[in-house]
């Protein structure tokens, strides 16, 4: 089997004491699932890995989920994405990334296929110059103020417009950050 190199990005762990998954302890998690060069990325859960098993993104973050609960006791939503797809997601922006600060512009990535339809009741002219934009399975979130003062954000991510989809977000500094760790392999 080829080798391939994935990143994990776990979602709601260790924000203000909850749920916590010390990234050092993450690492022989994945280790223990049979991943090999595993590093992690923040505390805020990102991981990239190695594997040979000839899974699926989605048969990945299941096994991962699984290995968290048993081992922390809580169940965590995660998705794997592989470091070609991060990097296809990074060139499809529509956004001018490389003029904006990293806290401008985030990725939310989905579980699956987005429909636009869940997007359309949305009056984008009323929170601009704040704006978003759909990929595969990425929704690209233009907020200069930061997400933490955006509006959009907010109203994007309402579970009624993900219902039925893991989402997480990651600001672009962590997007190229992790295309850069996959790449390294």
């Amino acid at each position: 089997m080829t080798k391939k190199t994935y990143a994990a990005l776990l979602r709601g762990i260790n924000v203000s004491g909850h749920r916590k998954v010390p990234m050092a302890e993450l690492r022989p998690l994945l280790e223990g699932l049979g991943h090999t060069n595993v590093r992690t990325y923040l505390q805020s859960g990102n991981a990239v890995f190695t594997t040979d098993s000839g899974a699926g993104e989605d048969e990945l973050a299941g096994a991962l989920a699984d290995a968290i609960e048993e081992r922390f006791g809580f169940r965590v939503d995660c998705l794997v994405r592989d470091g070609d797809y991060l990097a296809a997601v990074a060139e499809a922006c529509p956004f001018p990334a490389a003029e904006l600060e990293g806290k401008q512009l985030h990725a939310i990535y989905y579980s699956g296929p987005v429909d636009p339809g869940r997007f359309a009741s949305i009056d984008r002219e009323a929170y601009l110059p704040e704006d978003f934009a759909l990929g595969d399975r990425v929704l690209y979130l233009y907020v200069p103020d930061g997400l933490g003062r955006s509006r959009l954000g907010d109203v994007v991510s309402r579970p009624a417009v993900v219902k039925g989809l893991v989402a997480t977000a990651r600001n672009w500094n962590t997007v190229v950050k992790l295309i850069e760790m996959t790449r390294e392999g």
